[in-house]
């Protein structure tokens, strides 16, 4: 349960068409307690109405049957939204598959959908810089639909053919924000951001040549951008870059400042 369920469940009981008693016992189970002992996790259910943003699964470090039991007990929770868990083994995504046959299971970016996604409020452009950034531009897109904004994906125009950046130029201004995912040097960002006013979030991604020091030396480029308006998650964080980039066009959907 998030935030907006929440006011619309109170709104309910106060115009009558629900009862304080079918209030009591959707809030019962999550927000009243605030999370659920499974034993080995502690799963915060109280998340959402906190931050309007769902509990999500990390599922590294994670056994398969664990994966399973904690996305099974976000699924029995009160609430709309869909339980979500990101990168997922090759043996989760397995499990997951087997044990949700309906999920929407994204392989490439190693993430699970359990659920109805949210209308698609906003719209986030995804850029990445080459095939090798794949696996986090996708983690990336797929968060940030569950999460609630509508996505659009733009994938191979690093700096080495700007040309086909350019020709992306139109669909890069008209977003509400940007999610740039860049490995080798990290220019990509700099660039998008000397083309476009739109607010942008840069992904740093452990991909390139030995002196790239598994991404550090994209994140030192990106954090020290000459273009102004760029802002940096951690390497391979296309997570994070999400949920910011989500919230941003959420927000400018429903008319609010981001």
């Amino acid at each position: 349960m998030d935030a907006e369920e929440l006011r619309r469940l109170l709104d309910d009981v106060a115009s009558g068409a629900s009862t304080a008693e079918d209030a009591a016992r959707a809030l019962g189970a999550a927000p009243l307690t605030g999370y659920a002992d499974l034993g080995f996790a502690r799963l915060d259910h109280h998340r959402g109405i906190r931050t309007g943003d769902p509990e999500v699964v990390y599922a590294e470090g994670k056994t398969p049957e664990q994966v399973v039991t904690l996305l099974t007990a976000m699924r029995e929770a009160p609430g709309d939204r869909p339980a979500i868990a990101t990168r997922l083994t090759s043996d989760a995504i397995e499990r997951v598959r087997t044990g949700f046959p309906t999920a929407e299971l994204d392989p490439v970016a190693r993430c699970v959908a359990i659920g109805t996604l949210p209308p698609p409020r906003g719209e986030v452009v995804v850029v990445s810089a080459g095939t090798s950034d794949e696996p986090v531009a996708a983690e990336a897109g797929f968060v940030t639909r569950a999460f609630g904004a509508g996505v659009r994906r733009i994938c191979d125009v690093g700096v080495a053919g700007l040309h086909r950046l350019l020709a992306e130029r139109d669909t890069i201004a008209a977003a509400d924000c940007v999610i740039v995912v860049a490995g080798m040097e990290g220019a990509l960002p700099s660039v998008v951001g000397g083309l476009v006013g739109t607010p942008i979030v840069a992904v740093p991604t452990s991909v390139g040549y030995g002196a790239s020091f598994h991404g550090l030396a994209a994140l030192l480029a990106m954090l020290n951008s000459c273009a102004p308006g760029v802002t940096v998650v951690n390497i391979d964080n296309g997570f994070g870059a999400a949920v910011f980039a989500s919230r941003v066009a959420r927000r400018i959907a429903a008319g609010a400042k981001p």
